[in-house]
């Protein structure tokens, strides 16, 4: 085999090849980030060419990854976490076993770590949405701005991405949907906003976004600077509004997201709905809100147990006779 170059330079080729193939911005940048990371933990023990990648240095490098602790809070890399990881090399290796640099892929046999099934954030109760919703100043455009916000996400279910990047063609005032281009997996959606959020997004286009153009642009929601948000800035916005509501669950923009679906699907909506609503490529990734949703499964249970009903006891559970012997 012909001089291999650096693996830094056949990983400027890799990313060339997922460009041409339209993979998406922030999957490339988390791959950058994941092979890098790897890359650096390779060369520390003196590995300098991909053709000195290995099955057993890849084993050392799941095991590294499981005991590795955050220096700032100490706590361990979710499983998911160690699976996204190794299965980024894994198809690294695997393009440059196609492309000849490497005669074989060492991580063919590579078993990833089993994911957790976890149940999604906490979601809001209406009551607490109402509470949220209200502690809005709308004397103010930004307090306009933000009370469109929280509405809209809410009633979409949205990822916060997704809202930064609404631009005002996206929404059609006549027919009250939104256009969500090019979200999660490069895919278009199409989504009703209702009727309050309509409302509160139109009186912050006429009433509060003139006050914060700094700029012709056509990005809907606007920073004091006149820019679209940066995702940390809009969740830290959300989660100062649920802070002053004296709501302290954990989460910010993906909880809204999470209450839509808990609270439509304990409203009688279908699964198949959630999952378009949403932008979920597979069911499977909206059925676990079904694990959330207890409501309809209690009026179920009420409805067909037969120890549910409201039936004369056949004895009394509260007389001495009755009661279990210990």
């Amino acid at each position: 085999m012909s001089q291999v170059p650096l693996p830094t330079v056949l990983l400027s080729r890799y990313f060339s090849y997922l460009k041409m193939n339209n993979w998406s911005t922030n999957t490339l940048s988390r791959r950058d980030y994941v092979l890098n990371k790897f890359i650096s933990w390779s060369s520390e023990r003196g590995i300098d060419t991909v053709t000195e990648i290995t099955s057993d240095l890849l084993a050392a490098y799941r095991r590294w990854l499981y005991h590795y602790r955050n220096e700032r809070t100490g706590k361990p890399l979710k499983f998911c976490t160690q699976a996204s990881y190794l299965s980024t090399v894994a198809h690294w290796l695997g393009w440059l076993n196609e492309q000849g640099w490497i005669e074989t892929d060492p991580s063919t046999n590579l078993e990833l770590p089993k994911e957790e099934q976890r149940l999604p954030s906490s979601h809001l109760t209406i009551d607490e949405i109402e509470a949220l919703l209200s502690s809005v100043d709308l004397t103010t455009p930004t307090g306009l701005r933000d009370r469109a916000i929280l509405e809209l996400l809410y009633a979409t279910g949205m990822r916060r991405a997704e809202l930064i990047a609404l631009k005002l063609d996206d929404i059609n005032h006549e027919s009250g949907l939104a256009m969500i281009r090019q979200g999660k997996g490069r895919k278009d959606r199409v989504v009703p906003t209702g009727k309050r959020a309509l409302q509160w997004l139109m009186k912050y286009l006429h009433d509060g976004r003139p006050a914060l153009i700094a700029e012709d642009t056509q990005v809907i929601f606007l920073t004091t600077r006149g820019n679209a948000f940066h995702p940390v800035t809009l969740s830290q916005l959300v989660r100062s509004y649920l802070t002053a509501s004296g709501i302290t669950k954990p989460g910010s923009c993906h909880m809204l997201r999470h209450t839509t679906a808990t609270l439509m699907l304990e409203g009688g909506a279908d699964l198949r709905s959630i999952q378009t609503l949403l932008g979920h490529e597979q069911l499977n990734t909206t059925q676990i809100y079904t694990h959330v949703s207890i409501k309809r499964l209690r009026e179920v249970h009420d409805k067909t147990h037969p120890g549910s009903k409201d039936r004369p006891p056949q004895s009394d559970p509260n007389k001495s006779d009755d009661k279990p012997t210990e």
